[in-house]
């Protein structure tokens, strides 16, 4: 035993996706026997005091057919009764983004 049992485990793998307001963070981790697994993070700066708030799942291979089958479905239905314009962002280097479908943003 040692610090590194207290530290989050190494990362495998990750994505970082930025969506609007919102980044998603899939990262791939190891359990101390090696099997991997899935961290899904959502990271949103709250307007009140500018903080980051994050909320995390874990998904384990086990769960994955169906984690993936009840996404697939759900997503499936909202598609099927509302149309889903799906927005595609452009990063400057300066970290500003600005959305191409829209630029006309109303608060």
């Amino acid at each position: 035993m040692g610090e590194f049992d207290n530290k989050e485990r190494e990362e495998v793998f990750s994505k970082k996706v930025r969506a609007g307001k919102r980044t998603y963070f899939f990262d791939v981790k190891a359990t101390r026997s090696g099997d991997y697994y899935l961290t899904v993070t959502e990271s949103k700066k709250r307007l009140e005091d500018g903080v980051f708030v994050k909320h995390k799942i874990f998904l384990y291979k086990e769960d994955f057919e169906k984690f993936t089958e009840g996404l697939t479905e759900t997503v499936e239905y909202i598609k099927t009764h509302q149309d889903v314009v799906e927005k595609r962002y452009e990063y400057s280097e300066n970290g500003e983004h600005s959305n191409k479908a829209n630029d006309d943003f109303s608060f």
